[in-house]
C-alpha cells in the first residue's frame, strides 16, 4: 500500500512540502507509548500515534519508521513538522481516533508489523 492510498483512506493532510506520498508502507503499529514503539516495531513501520513531540520524529532514527501518523486530529509543532522534513519522514495528520484509523487501515489490507 502507498502513502498516497493511506491518505485517501484516512481523510488525511500531509503536513510540510517534502512528503514522498508514492513510497511504499509494509506494515503499520499502533500506540502512544514511545517504549511500545521502540520494542515492537522491527521492520519498515507506518506509526499511528497521538503523540506530537519532536521524540517521536527522534524515533525514526532509532527504527524504520516510513511515516507518521498523528490521529484525533492532533499536529505537531512547526519545528517537529521541520524537524521530519529534514529526515525525510513524511507526516499527515487525521481527525480519526487511532482506533477507526488502524482498522480502517486493516480492513484495506495493511498488516500489522511484526514484534
Amino acid at each position: 500500500m502507498t502513502l498516497q492510498e493511506i491518505i485517501t483512506l484516512l481523510n488525511a493532510e500531509v503536513l510540510g512540502t517534502k512528503a514522498d506520498t508514492d513510497c511504499q508502507v509494509p506494515c503499520a503499529f499502533a500506540s502512544d507509548l514511545i517504549s511500545d514503539i521502540l520494542m515492537c516495531t522491527k521492520e519498515p513501520t507506518l506509526l499511528l500515534t497521538g503523540l506530537t513531540n519532536n521524540q517521536v520524529v527522534r524515533l525514526s532514527d532509532m527504527i524504520d519508521v516510513v511515516a507518521i501518523v498523528f490521529v484525533r486530529g492532533k499536529r505537531p509543532l512547526q519545528d517537529v513538522i521541520e524537524m521530519a522534513e529534514e529526515r525525510g519522514l513524511p507526516i499527515i495528520s487525521t481527525r480519526m481516533t487511532l482506533y477507526r484509523s488502524s482498522g480502517i487501515l486493516f480492513n484495506a489490507g495493511l498488516r500489522s508489523c511484526k514484534i
